[in-house]
């Protein structure tokens, strides 16, 4: 009985504050829809459950190790190579390790830090909206930054709004000290988080892996160590 009561539990995810006001709107369109038409009523109350689906925030169990690097997001890695980070952080013009990750509609987008260390610059810059899938959707869409001073230097996280995303969510101050792992933030509906890391880092994903998000170890530096302590949150 107790480990049936552990599944059920365990089936019911956290939904986020910041996605109830939405939670809200669409069950009350579902009513609304569901006055005109009985069966609106249902596909309706769908959505509705996707809507709540959408803006869960379930625990994840994080390696406590300063040499690994955690995916900040949820989804399918996109991109690993060299870029040049964006210019409102100041990280210079020279190129560093990105490892990207696309979310789509069905990901969970609340958005972890990938290393220990304190948030040196947080950045938000407007732009366009289009596809995060695409490679500009890093220097031309709306996006908001954090730069972290970590024990292996620093390491930058973007949140990037993708082709419906319209609206960014932090979490953080600049001067906040998190462990990796802990939420930073959530983008609505669809987008792309990048990672830019220093010299030493070596990519651990690949190209169409799935990622998740405080548990993945996507970069590492210096030689492999043995399994690490975890914290789950």
């Amino acid at each position: 009985m107790q480990n049936l009561l552990d599944t059920i539990t365990k089936a019911f995810v956290p939904v986020r504050r910041e996605g109830l006001p939405f939670v809200a709107a669409f069950f009350a369109g579902a009513v609304l829809l569901g006055l005109l038409w009985d069966p609106l009523f249902w596909i309706g109350l769908a959505l509705t459950a996707w809507c709540a689906y959408f803006f869960r925030d379930p625990e994840r169990v994080t390696p406590l190790d300063d040499a690994l690097v955690v995916s900040a997001a949820d989804g399918i890695v996109s991109a690993v190579g060299p870029a040049v980070p964006p210019a409102e952080l100041d990280l210079g013009d020279g190129e560093r390790l990105r490892i990207s990750v696309f979310m789509n509609v069905f990901s969970v987008h609340v958005n972890r830090a990938p290393v220990r260390g304190r948030i040196t610059t947080l950045a938000y810059r407007p732009g366009s909206f289009v596809n995060a899938d695409l490679d500009k959707a890093s220097r031309e869409n709306e996006r908001q930054g954090f730069v972290f001073d970590s024990p292996n230097g620093p390491v930058a996280a973007v949140q990037v709004a993708g082709l419906v995303a319209r609206r960014i969510v932090g979490f953080c101050e600049e001067g906040d000290e998190l462990g990796a792992g802990e939420r930073i933030g959530l983008i609505r509906f669809g987008s792309r988080l990048d990672v830019y890391l220093p010299e030493g880092a070596e990519p651990q994903v690949f190209v169409g892996q799935l990622a998740v998000a405080g548990e993945t170890v996507i970069a590492a530096f210096g030689r492999p160590r043995p399994a690490p302590v975890t914290r789950v949150s």
